[in-house]
């Protein structure tokens, strides 16, 4: 007993300085993170180019699984214990943070869908609203993956397939595509005869249609603007990583890495058209493209008009590179790609844009021995930057290795120099290359002119692929029928169950229901064997144990909670639904305690940071028209809507992110008082300034808002604090339940007379 008393004191105490730690590192991280948000917000590089993550709050956990899953840094981060997108423009759609979330609550969609306009109007089956035959498919929908591109171009070509009325014979069709040939000469094919499919681009959503269109016997062939196959990615730069996921090519089977440079999947697609001899003409670019009365379409390229049933267009969306329009743009130092850098030596290099090409493209160069290397983007701040390049690209300015023009513009392109208009200034900078990476023109003309609509009206609505809370219905009805199914039985067995337990071996059915007869046994090992499955869960989370297993892991989350319930109603089948001052007994009372941790605590947690992150969005909405008006009032004033806003911050940020509870507690007591004492001045302020008196009423009431919610995000996130204790709870005592099982088993097989043949009538005793 003595040193029980020494020992529970010390280990409570180093159990709450570890939780203050926690919780303090915690805090700090949420600081960072809402910071890091606002910022992107400044920049915009909150919203997403084309996909983005939509998490539903209602079911996060909190578990952090889709933050480390994420190979682009700053996508997602957790902030008051749930998943939110802080860089969105930094998501290219690679979807594993959907793949690794076990509740479902993650789905890709396509970015404010609503209202965009460079985004075309197309079906489920990939086919242009209103323009039946025409496909689209991979960057031109708006999804920029392989894996995606690659998807689609399968699908396309199935479509086709099925929608042929009559099919040629394989052999009748590759003699037809060997009339295409392969390479940069003419199509010796009739101007009427009829394809059944023109694929327009050789890039990876058209390659892979062209596969799927000869696997299926389909005439086909493929048109491509540039002098080789392999779309946007061929003009890469050299080395350049190429992110892709495994997938399925046709006639070809699974591509299981994860990584590709570029040259490795540019020679692997041209390898394998090579060996399958696909029709594929290079150096071709189509000219226009439109559908004909009798419904097949005419596609004009520079030396030959096609005529297809099908059309699919996997172009890309970069198009046709943009130009500056500036004066000399036309000298042959001026170039709109850079393959390798290591051509490059002593120069004078500008690289014109501020996307992750143009800045790639001015380290490579930075990096060749006597390059002067000089970045001019028009825009005052990066924003769309992934964030391992805008780390680089800031470290290479301090160094000095690449000089930094924000907010400039090129006026003159020269032999010997180019003409900059920065803030400073115009300026001449001596210059031997220029590379220009502002986009390109996408191709929408074309697809305007053949029919294609770019209005959101005739968008269908987006088909969201998302759970939301449903993916646990199935287990826990799995559960349900399973606990009336037991309590169905000890109805049945009421005259056994009923019984005091000391009374119960003396009954006729104990041989059956009891611990160790034949039913009660088969409880028992049910139990463990339910139990062994439900921890398979936690070995399916690691990245690298888990790929093994098949199943997803919102498949295996279900699981987890069906096997858990399930156990306990098997354990207490075997304990005949009476624990006993027993370790069995403790077993199945730590038992009952984990798996009540897990199904309440789960709906409780995901409640109360949903109300915190409500919080922070009307913090941000309040902050928004605090920035509108004073930037409408500091035209001319002395920046009285600025000071407003930095007093909000710094009152806000005082009460949000103190690290004890008691300083919290302070603020939202003395802060009150700063809060009226500072807008009293402020207003006062204001006034002198000439701004109007219901305009400075109107500042004020936002401001004083904007405090009143940041205080109550911080009240859910105690209360979130609080609540977070379920899961340390749910996971120290599953790890008791472990040792008290194992102990139990254990027990039972060494030292009680268990009769196993009642399970296996074959087996010796």
């Amino acid at each position: 007993m003595s040193w029980l008393i020494a020992v529970i004191p010390a280990l409570a105490l180093a159990l709450a300085v570890c939780a203050l730690w926690a919780r303090r590192r915690e805090l700090a991280e949420f600081q960072t993170l809402s910071a890091e948000r606002a910022t992107a917000r400044e920049r915009g590089s909150h919203r997403a180019r084309l996909q983005a993550p939509d998490i539903d709050l209602s079911q996060c956990i909190g578990c952090g699984a889709c933050v480390r899953a994420c190979p682009e840094e700053g996508v997602l981060g957790l902030i008051y214990g749930q998943a939110a997108v802080i860089h969105g423009a930094r998501c290219v759609g690679h979807g594993r943070c959907a793949d690794a979330c076990p509740t479902g609550t993650i789905a890709l969609t396509l970015a404010d869908v609503e209202e965009r306009r460079d985004l075309p109007a197309i079906d489920a089956r990939l086919q242009a609203v209103g323009v039946p035959g025409l496909f689209l498919a991979g960057e031109l929908t708006g999804y920029a993956l392989v894996r995606t591109a690659v998807t689609h171009g399968v699908a396309v070509a199935n479509e086709v397939a099925r929608s042929c009325k009559t099919r040629a014979p394989v052999a009748a069709s590759r003699r037809a595509m060997a009339m295409a040939g392969a390479g940069p000469q003419l199509l010796d094919v009739p101007t009427e005869a009829t394809w059944d499919l023109v694929i327009v681009g050789a890039g990876p959503g058209g390659l892979a249609c062209a596969l799927e269109a000869q696997r299926l016997g389909l005439r086909f062939v493929v048109i491509e603007q540039a002098d080789r196959i392999g779309g946007s990615v061929a003009a890469y730069p050299r080395r350049k990583l190429v992110m892709t996921q495994p997938m399925e090519l046709p006639l070809v089977g699974r591509l299981d890495a994860l990584e590709y440079t570029k040259e490795e999947l540019v020679e692997l697609w041209e390898r394998v058209a090579a060996e399958r001899s696909l029709p594929i003409r290079t150096g071709t670019a189509v000219t226009d493209l439109r559908r004909d009365d009798d419904g097949t379409f005419t596609v004009a390229c520079a030396e030959q008009t096609l005529r297809a049933a099908h059309v699919c267009l996997a172009v890309g969306r970069r198009g046709t590179p943009r130009r500056l329009g500036v004066p000399g743009e036309e000298l042959a130092k001026v170039a709109y790609s850079l393959l390798d850098a290591q051509s490059y030596t002593d120069r004078h290099v500008l690289v014109v844009g501020g996307g992750d090409s143009a800045i790639e493209a001015a380290l490579g160069l930075a990096e060749q021995p006597g390059n002067v290397v000089t970045l001019s983007y028009r825009k005052p701040e990066f924003f769309r930057l992934k964030a391992r390049n805008d780390q680089r690209i800031r470290a290479a300015v301090r160094e000095g290795r690449v000089r930094l023009e924000l907010a400039s513009e090129v006026l003159q392109i020269t032999a010997e120099h180019v003409r900059l208009q920065t803030a400073a200034g115009t300026r001449d900078l001596p210059n031997g290359d220029v590379f220009v990476f502002a986009g390109g023109e996408p191709p929408f003309a074309l697809l305007e002119k053949a029919g294609v609509s770019f209005d959101p009206a005739d968008r269908p609505a987006q088909d969201v692929v998302i759970d939301r809370g449903g993916s646990l219905l199935g287990p826990l009805v799995g559960a349900l029928a399973g606990a009336f199914g037991l309590l169905g039985w000890v109805a049945w067995h009421r005259g056994y169950y009923n019984l005091p337990a000391a009374e119960r071996s003396v009954h006729l059915d104990h041989e059956l229901l009891g611990p160790k007869g034949a039913l009660g046994l088969f409880a028992g090992v049910s139990a463990c064997v339910l139990f062994a499955a439900n921890l398979m869960y936690l070995v399916r989370r690691q990245p690298q144990l888990g790929r093994w297993l098949p199943g997803s892991l919102r498949q295996w989350m279900a699981s987890h909670v069906l096997t858990g319930l399930l156990a306990l109603l098997a354990a207490g089948l075997h304990a005949g639904c009476r624990p006993r001052d027993s370790v069995g007994g403790h077993a199945l009372l730590t038992m009952a305690a984990v798996v009540l941790a897990g199904v309440i605590g789960r709906w409780f947690y995901a409640f109360v940071p949903r109300q915190a992150n409500g919080r922070e969005a009307d913090l941000d909405e309040v902050r928004s028209q605090l920035a509108a008006l004073a930037s409408e009032w500091d035209h001319g004033s002395r920046g009285f809507g600025q000071r407003v806003r930095e007093q909000v911050d710094l009152l806000t940020g005082q009460a949000r992110w103190r690290s004890s509870w008691l300083a919290r507690v302070s603020a939202l007591l003395l802060g009150q008082f700063a809060l009226r004492r500072r807008l009293r001045t402020l207003g006062a302020e204001g006034r002198r300034e000439g701004i109007p008196a219901h305009e400075v009423r109107t500042m004020l009431t936002l401001a004083e808002r904007a405090h009143r919610t940041a205080l109550a995000a911080v009240h859910y996130d105690d209360l979130r604090s609080v609540l977070a204790t379920w899961r340390y709870f749910h996971r120290w005592m599953a790890l008791l339940l472990v040792l008290l099982t194992a102990l139990h088993v254990t027990t039972a097989v060494r030292f009680a007379e268990i009769d196993w043949t009642v399970l296996w009538p074959g087996r010796r005793p």
